[in-house]
């Protein structure tokens, strides 16, 4: 090993670990509004949305594996190791229960897709847009306050789904008198919300970056 490359070891790879930060949040942004698209299309064409869907989780969980395996390389890194490893970690669980959501749509059979469904998968895109923005200020730190709001529209963007969920439930349980209607509905409507929780997971990580660096 030159003395060049012996240096460059202790460099921080801001440049192998940013980008990878930024193309999971990217591709989540893109599964939320493809699943959003995909509860107002009709439905017959409904299972290209979810295809779609399975293969963005899968792009997600290589970024995520990767990411793991530079955490492994670099002695270095832009920021603390856990964070670094939460903030991917918590960002693949968005994608999961984006993906279990579509995934029980399809494998159940769900034709008729609810008010209900549609505004959880609207306020968790809109949560995934914030996670993107707070992210792409994650490069140079400038910009903590924007990283911060981002952070706090998202919690809020979490109690309302949480509302939505739970007014939801209540309907199906007064209204629905078909047992397997009810699961199935619950079942999809519990992996939004917790999508919708696992954003504030996205949320908590990077107020925690933003509070070691303020």
């Amino acid at each position: 090993m030159s003395l060049n490359d012996f240096f460059q070891f202790f460099v921080p790879k801001n440049k192998i670990f940013y980008p990878l930060f930024e193309q999971a949040a990217a591709n989540l942004i893109l599964m939320a509004e493809t699943l959003h698209e995909g509860v107002n299309a009709p439905k017959g064409e409904r299972d290209a949305y979810f295809k779609k869907i399975e293969d963005l989780e899968a792009i997600i969980d290589e970024i995520t594996h990767k990411t793991h395996i530079e955490l492994s390389k670099n002695f270095i890194t832009p920021f603390d190791r856990e964070d670094i490893h939460a903030l991917v970690k918590s960002i693949d669980d968005v994608a999961d229960y984006l993906h279990g959501a579509s995934s029980r749509m399809r494998l159940y059979q769900v034709e008729k897709i609810t008010k209900s469904i549609r505004k959880l998968t609207e306020i968790n895109l809109e949560a995934c847009q914030n996670i993107g923005v707070a992210v792409k200020e994650l490069k140079d730190m400038k910009n903590l306050k924007a990283i911060a709001a981002a952070c706090k529209r998202i919690n809020k963007l979490e109690s309302k789904a949480d509302n939505v969920f739970d007014k939801a439930v209540a309907d199906i349980f007064e209204n629905e008198t078909d047992a397997k209607n009810i699961i199935k509905y619950k079942e999809v409507l519990s992996a939004l919300e917790t999508a919708s929780d696992k954003c504030k997971s996205v949320a908590n990580v990077l107020e925690s970056v933003v509070v070691k660096h303020s």
